[in-house]
């Protein structure tokens, strides 16, 4: 009996440190996403470009909205998972378009960084949220918690 009890609480434990662990990820990335966003705008700004003007404002507003939702998510993460998940799903996006580009010929090498680091990042968030809420990945997808 003592024995299962142990067990208990060092699984307990163990769950709790992951979970924090886990939130601090999610806030550390959602921040980081956004001087990432705001150096899309300068880049956009510094040398505008009438067929990317648009397309990297954008893409530099969504950054910084995705980091601050993140960080939001991590205050609460048992009810905001869906946050980090399709965040997830996003970064997963991204790798899928640059290993698409690679056999037309039209990725450049720094982009394959892009794939390991946001790779990673979607993992931890996809399959972090999955098991810090006990959802299944298309309960999550739907945006529901257990």
């Amino acid at each position: 009996m003592r024995g299962s009890l142990r067990l208990r609480r060092a699984a307990t434990i163990r769950a709790h440190k992951e979970s924090v662990v886990l939130r601090k990820f999610v806030l550390i990335t959602g921040f980081l996403d956004i001087p990432i966003g705001l150096a899309t705008w300068a880049a956009a700004i510094l040398e505008p470009q009438d067929t990317h003007f648009g397309a990297l404002m954008t893409c530099g507003s969504f950054l910084m909205f995705a980091g601050a939702a993140l960080m939001w998510s991590a205050q609460d993460m048992k009810v905001r998972a869906p946050i980090p998940f399709w965040q997830g799903m996003v970064r997963l996006t991204a790798v899928a378009s640059i290993i698409y580009m690679v056999p037309k010929g039209i990725a450049e090498p720094w982009q394959y960084g892009i794939c390991v680091f946001d790779g990673a990042i979607a993992l931890v968030y996809i399959i972090g949220m999955m098991k810090h809420t006990g959802a299944s990945f298309f309960q999550l997808l739907m945006g529901k918690t257990n």
